[in-house]
């Protein structure tokens, strides 16, 4: 078999993908440092999200508007965590999705929307942020 065997992945639930990192401090700070391959949290609570990390925007009822997309993305990150299990569900789903609503705000969107969005996730996100195994992607190859 040939090293030059072109491989790929199929993104099939992602629509964004970040062209560069992004950093930013928030409120929750684990214990110990979390390192994953697109997400960073250290204990001091800098939140970094790497360039190529892909996400579905605003999920559900969420419209996808500037005033929505970063608060998708970091909100996204956290969910991850807390699905990998680097972050507590239990403890963490609340500031993440209070601080989802906090970004909103800071990036224009309506308090009504932005309430209305941070409601949804609370009575529905539970599902989302719990631990599952990630699936394994299925690799292509080109002959």
């Amino acid at each position: 078999m040939s090293i030059n065997v072109a491989r790929y992945r199929n993104l099939k639930n992602y629509k964004y993908q970040l062209v560069s990192d992004y950093a930013i401090s928030i409120e929750i700070k684990p214990r110990d440092n979390v390192r994953t391959r697109f997400i960073d949290l250290d204990a001091q609570g800098l939140l970094t999200i790497k360039n190529g990390y892909a996400w579905d925007g605003p999920s559900g009822l969420g419209i996808d508007t500037r005033s929505f997309m970063r608060a998708s993305l970091v909100h996204d990150a956290l969910y991850q965590l807390m699905r990998a299990e680097y972050l507590d569900h239990n403890i963490h789903q609340r500031p993440a999705d209070d601080f989802l609503r906090t970004i909103c705000l800071e990036d224009g969107m309506g308090k009504l929307r932005a309430w209305f969005n941070w409601m949804v996730l609370r009575l529905f996100g539970k599902m989302s942020a719990r631990p599952v195994p990630e699936p394994a992607d299925e690799i292509i190859c080109l002959p």
